[in-house]
């Protein structure tokens, strides 16, 4: 075995140990000492593909100065000024239970000539330790357990399909993810392994360094780190509801709509813009840095693209949802354990009646309620190219003689779309959106078709929202609006929209609302249903959270494809087909059976 460090605990001893250490290898060798069994085709394949890098090691000088003084004893000298470390010191942050300011960690890379004639470095993280300052603990402790030394390769190509191949081999031969980072200062990720227990090479952690931001894959890896932590799991998972609430708070103090993610925004202007206390807001921020939020520089604070999501003027805003998961949802929320347990709908225990009843009560909570519900239309993005939709507007598909037969009041609706329509000259078919909402999904389609038509059907509050949103679009001349209740489903339409309605209620109720669907529509009438599917084989989806959010705050549930299956067929309808939709959406294709 090559003992890098053997029995040395001095800086400079530790220091020249690791330069002997990386002037002596080669990137095939070390990669056979760290992943016994990796030899042939295998092991030419990862050499081709990443290259040793460095050795890297902590040391605790008291300032710049001594750290200057250890690295020209060991014959090393620094190309580039120090960087600030970013996973390091949060590494050493968690480990000692210190504020991460309190930490100055800095990175120096200086080369080392190696035998086989490639130019290597020496990764040199220093954790300065001023004398008093009480973190001599700290460097005893690192120093007798050394976590931070490591071996790295440096990723040749970052091509997301490389990273992955590289992370699935490293786990096929026994090592195991132990943490990583995004360093902003470099612009570079780390992936983190603990090498197998029979390695040879003398380093317990290797380190895979890809150059660009790749925290889309380190999330992964991050999450099965974590899953062989099961204390910090947990905990990471208790905390969630804090993480609900600090967006919550970011949203409703407009944080987001006083900045903006080109251009940094200083603590005390922020505060000063929203009415917040600077110490307190910039605790918050620094959460929502931790999150990916925010950002923070030299500059100040800017917000992410995942942060613009939560300005009131932002395309596809998702402000109004984390007011609502933050406000009565979060309430009603406490108590999930007496809906488990009797069946009671928590939010009706909470509230004294049924949120569509308390939202209705409330034109403000119900105006937010119905922006939260547009707040997902990233869902409908492919939704107006559906072939349904796409061959009902390449023609005229004529009202059903059923029509006659039905409500006067709904057969009107129709009539006044397919009116409206022939002024402007449309031929092409009538979609009816039941309990549409504020129409924002009615309306991507009539943009999308100008052939086509429209009908609403909402409660009469909701229905005046959607008129004045869709007349702004342009659409009020090919869209007639139905006050109702889904008894009210008008007869003669050629497609009809049921989005995320059917989640909302239990089966008999379900069945009811199918059958006027079924009764309302002609032979050749289609039925699109769009709703989150609950996977069949268990795996994670956005469906299982909302499956609990629904039987806790609405009395409703999602359902699996065959589920959703039989209740067509109880209403005399007939599943023909899915298609998948963003945020682990699905369309449903339904005819009359």
């Amino acid at each position: 075995m090559i003992t890098a460090l053997s029995g040395e605990t001095s800086d400079a001893s530790r220091l020249r140990a690791t330069v002997d250490f990386v002037r002596e290898q080669d990137t095939a060798t070390l990669l056979r000492l760290l992943l016994p069994g990796l030899d042939g085709p295998e092991l030419r394949a990862l050499a081709e593909r990443c290259a040793f890098s460095h050795a890297a090691l902590l040391v605790f000088p008291s300032g710049r100065a001594e750290l200057e003084a250890t690295l020209a004893d060991c014959g090393l000298v620094a190309d580039a000024p120090p960087t600030p470390s970013v996973v390091v010191r949060e590494r050493l942050a968690v480990r000692h239970k210190r504020r991460a300011a309190e930490l100055d960690v800095a990175i120096l890379r200086p080369a080392v000539e190696c035998r086989d004639g490639v130019r290597r470095t020496v990764e040199v993280f220093a954790l300065t330790v001023p004398p008093g300052s009480g973190l001599g603990e700290v460097a005893a402790y690192e120093r007798a357990r050394q976590h931070e030394t490591h071996v790295a390769f440096e990723v040749e190509a970052p091509d997301p399909l490389v990273l992955r191949g590289l992370c699935a081999a490293f786990g096929q031969y026994g090592a195991t993810p132990d943490g990583g980072g995004y360093n902003p200062h470099e612009n570079g990720t780390v992936f983190y392994f603990a090498a197998p227990a029979e390695a040879k090479a003398g380093y317990g952690r290797v380190e895979l360094y890809v150059p660009g931001d790749h925290r889309d894959l380190l999330d992964a890896h991050m999450e099965a780190h974590r899953a062989r932590q099961p204390a910090e799991t947990l905990l990471r998972l208790l905390t969630g509801a804090w993480t609900t609430q600090a967006l919550a708070a970011f949203a409703r103090l407009e944080v987001a709509d006083a900045m903006d993610g080109e251009r940094g925004v200083g603590l005390a202007e922020l505060a000063h813009t929203v009415g917040a206390l600077a110490p307190n807001l910039a605790t918050l921020l620094r959460y929502l840095t931790m999150l990916g939020v925010v950002s923070e520089d030299r500059d100040g604070f800017r917000l992410t693209d995942t942060g613009g999501l939560l300005r009131a003027d932002a395309e596809g805003s998702m402000r109004s949802l984390a007011l609502m998961y933050g406000g009565p949802f979060y309430a009603s929320f406490a108590g999930l354990d007496h809906t488990v347990r009797t069946g009671q709908v928590a939010f009706e225990r909470h509230f004294g009646e049924n949120h569509f009843e308390h939202f209705a009560r409330d034109p403000e909570l119900a105006g937010l309620f119905d922006q939260s519900m547009a707040a997902g239309a990233r869902m409908f993005d492919p939704l107006p190219d559906h072939p349904v939709l796409v061959a009902a507007a390449g023609g005229a598909a004529g009202r059903a003689a059923e029509a006659a037969a039905e409500g006067a009041a709904a057969v009107r609706a129709v009539e006044a779309a397919a009116e409206g329509a022939a002024a402007e000259g449309a031929e092409g078919a009538t979609v009816v959106d039941i309990a549409g909402g504020n129409g924002e999904l009615l309306g991507r389609i009539l943009s999308a078709h100008p052939r086509l038509r429209g009908v609403l059907l909402e409660r009469p509050h909701t229905v005046e929202t959607a008129r004045r949103l869709l007349g702004a679009a342009g659409h009020t001349g090919r869209c007639a609006f139905l006050p109702g209740s889904f008894a009210d489903v008008p007869a003669g339409g050629d497609v009809y929209i049921l989005s995320r309605v059917l989640h909302d209620w239990d089966d008999d109720r379900c069945r009811e609302i199918l059958r006027h669907c079924a009764r309302a529509m002609s032979p050749t009438a289609e039925l699109l249903v769009v709703e989150r599917v609950l996977p069949d084989d268990g795996s994670a989806s956005l469906a299982t959270a909302w499956d609990l959010h629904m039987m806790c705050n609405v009395g409703g549930r999602e359902r699996r494809a065959d589920h959703y299956a039989r209740l067509f067929a109880d209403a005399g309808l007939t599943l023909v087909g899915r298609s998948p939709l963003p945020l682990d959406g699905t369309v449903l294709h339904v005819r009359r059976a």
